[in-house]
């Protein structure tokens, strides 16, 4: 069928050392997750007798050591889990799988994390057809998202690249995007376990929504207009069905009319065109079922109501000395603006404003520790990217490759281990890798 795609299973591999050839699922060995082992307590000799003293280490064979490893990242119930002692000699007898009840099995592996599902299929046929099993992908919805990632896409000779970095793994997995068609070329954003993308077939407009680990997609209906738009992407987990929202023409054409895609209906609608406002930047946040742009002139915000179709100007005066900055959706209502402050290089500062519903004003809340803030740019004019998810903010730099983490709700700054963009032009945006999401 034209427009809809379903790559096959062997496009899925299943362990680290076929994914490099085949270009399927797998880690990137370079970057594996880091494992701390629990230090040795005692006076700081090392003690090889067999008999062993008291706060000294004991290597004797009659006394089983206990390693205990702590993946960063991982909330302190799961870390409870891996720091529980490790018997090698302790095995599951192969019976006691085999009257495993179905429901059980099925809980068990939609606790897994997405990723490794890939390694676990090639066990046994019965592990290979999970990603069918409707009892699978119903416990699979049911359970807590595996964590925040980071989706990275750019094209190497014309040939597109994605790779994903699970957050509390602290592992690379690359994803096989040969499914797309030619004229995807640019990274419109994610949401609820489906990415969306958009691009000129010719000269017509497309945009389409796929599952990169289902590796499933489907062009969306043309628009009204065939024009370059601004897209965002918001998807309704509870009523299983997403919305794709077009605002203004990409070259600052103001007099198309907003139009919304509604995947049960499967049609765009046509509704309010946007006042004529001078944007700051094509960044747009979405939160509230609210939609935000940032405007100069009228100064402040506008915002589109998804339930109304009608835009409005909300009068929040920007801080002063903003050279730059992006809008951040948060969880409920939270709304965020990130940018640098000074115009001078050695003043300059970056800092995180909250939005104020109440007042209609800006409230910061947090600075970016001067550290950090001159190794992620080290030249005063150097661009960043910005984005959110779950009131964790990430920065992006382009020149310099590196990757840096703020939580909003634990006030805590920190590097992503292992998180270099793998090449000048990646786009970058935060991923819930999901089996139960729906490309339709």
């Amino acid at each position: 069928m034209d427009g809809v795609g379903e790559s096959s299973e062997s496009g899925n591999g299943v362990s680290s050392s076929q994914s490099k050839k085949s270009g399927s699922f797998g880690e990137d060995d370079s970057d594996r997750c880091p494992k701390q082992v629990s230090p040795v307590r005692g006076g700081g000799s090392r003690n090889t007798s067999p008999l062993g003293r008291v706060g000294s280490r004991n290597t004797s064979p009659s006394r089983q050591k206990v390693i205990k490893t702590k993946p960063r990242g991982l909330d302190e119930e799961t870390a409870a889990t891996f720091g529980k002692a490790v018997h090698p000699d302790v095995q599951m007898e192969d019976s006691i799988w085999a009257m495993l009840p179905e429901d059980l099995l099925n809980e068990i592996l939609a606790r897994v994390p997405p990723f490794m599902i890939f390694r676990l299929r090639s066990v046994c046929k019965r592990w290979n057809s999970i990603l069918q099993d409707c009892s699978f992908l119903k416990f699979h919805s049911q359970v807590p998202s595996h964590g925040p990632c980071l989706l990275t896409f750019w094209r190497n000779s014309q040939t597109p690249q994605c790779s994903v970095f699970s957050l509390p793994l602290k592992t690379w997995y690359r994803i096989p995007f040969m499914f797309l068609p030619p004229w995807a070329f640019w990274l419109v954003g994610s949401s609820g376990g489906l990415v969306c993308f958009s691009g000129l077939d010719g000269l017509t407009f497309k945009t389409l929504v796929c599952n990169p680990l289902t590796q499933t997609w489907r062009t969306l209906p043309t628009m009204h207009y065939n024009q370059q738009r601004q897209l965002i992407m918001v998807v309704d987990r509870t009523d299983r069905s997403f919305k794709v929202i077009a605002t203004s023409d990409i070259y600052g054409d103001k007099s198309l009319p907003t139009e919304v895609y509604d995947s049960k209906l499967n049609i765009w609608s046509l509704h309010q065109v946007m006042p004529a406002v001078n944007l700051c930047s094509s960044k747009m946040a979405y939160c509230d079922s609210k939609l935000y742009l940032e405007t100069l002139s009228p100064l402040g915000l506008m915002m589109y109501r998804l339930d109304t179709g009608y835009w409005e100007h909300i009068p929040a005066k920007f801080p002063r000395s903003l050279l730059d900055g992006y809008l951040v959706a948060g969880t409920q209502k939270r709304l965020f603006l990130v940018g640098r402050i000074g115009l001078y290089s050695t003043l300059q500062s970056m800092r995180i404003w909250e939005l104020d519903h109440v007042k209609i004003m800006w409230v910061e809340i947090s600075r970016m520790p001067p550290k950090y803030f001159r190794a992620l740019l080290r030249l005063s004019a150097e661009r960043f990217e910005c984005f959110g998810q779950d009131n964790l903010i990430c920065f992006t730099s382009w020149n310099q490759g590196k990757g840096l983490l703020y939580d909003v709700d634990k006030k805590v700054w920190s590097w992503i281990a292992g998180c270099a963009l793998q090449s000048y032009n990646s786009q970058v945006c935060f991923y819930e890798p999901r089996f139960d999401a729906s490309i339709y």
